[in-house]
């Protein structure tokens, strides 16, 4: 499976942008978008390090608590998973 990440522009120099997601930083490409008005302060969603396309701030929040929630249930299902650890003999 696929996730496209949303992340908010930060700096633009032609049709490659800085952009910011949970304080990580990664160069994108705008490419895919360049038929549109892409400006700092907007939000893409960032797959394989193209933007493919823009949101609004509200749906990349939206976007992050589900993300967060998906990435807390399989913590605590790992956690649950996981056999006690004995003591050494």
């Amino acid at each position: 499976m696929c996730l496209g990440i949303p992340m908010k522009i930060l700096e633009i120099n032609q049709f490659m942008a800085r952009c910011e997601a949970k304080g990580v930083e990664r160069d994108v490409s705008l490419f895919m978008l360049q038929d549109e008005q892409t400006a700092v302060g907007d939000y893409v969603v960032v797959n394989s390090g193209y933007a493919i396309q823009t949101v609004s701030e509200t749906e990349a929040a939206t976007a992050w608590q589900i993300y967060d929630e998906m990435l807390a249930l399989e913590s605590h299902e790992h956690e649950t998973r996981m056999p006690p650890k004995s003591g050494s003999s």
